[in-house]
């Protein structure tokens, strides 16, 4: 494990695991969202995102985590296909639905993990509600194949429930 992608449907815990991975690996974790907006909270220009992610791709060792800009489904295929090893966390909707409201009621107390400073946590569940409409038809079966199809020489993990989310580090990082 030196380049290693996480990711998946929104709320899934990119982030605490990104987080947790890293501090294990002693790998820097860089965090999609925090390149993806300034600290205002605006998103920055597509240009800036792709030389920064651009960047972190050609260092030897990078954990990344979250999808990267919708516009940009070009990012995150580079990403894929530099990365040793891929960590898609595909736990079930309902689930999903409940952790992105969840974490609109905790984020009201504390920043949630990952969240770029200057969000607003509303504009980002009402955002994560709206993504979450049309995460089948990305997130799905054909997706799963083609990422078996990608990984014949990488490390692919698909984690599909919160209790293999939070074994994941004792069971699979040495």
């Amino acid at each position: 494990m030196k380049k290693i992608a996480i990711f998946g449907k929104p709320a899934n815990g990119k982030s605490t695991l990104g987080k947790k991975l890293a501090s294990v690996t002693g790998i820097k974790l860089y965090a999609l969202d925090s390149i993806l907006y300034q600290q205002s909270g605006q998103e920055v220009d597509l240009l800036s995102y792709e030389e920064t992610h651009g960047n972190i791709l050609a260092s030897e060792e990078w954990i990344i985590e979250g999808f990267g800009p919708i516009s940009s489904l070009d990012s995150f295929n580079r990403r894929l296909g530099e990365a040793d090893t891929l960590i898609y966390i595909d736990l079930p909707y309902f689930v999903t639905y409940w952790l992105v409201t969840k974490r609109l009621f905790t984020g009201l107390f504390k920043k949630p993990e990952g969240w770029p400073n200057g969000s607003s946590i509303l504009k980002g569940t009402l955002e994560s509600y709206k993504i979450l409409k049309f995460c089948p038809k990305f997130w799905n079966d054909r997706f799963l194949q083609r990422l078996e199809k990608l990984s014949t020489n990488k490390k692919l993990y698909v984690v599909r429930s919160i209790s293999e989310l939070n074994s994941f580090i004792e069971k699979n990082v040495q």
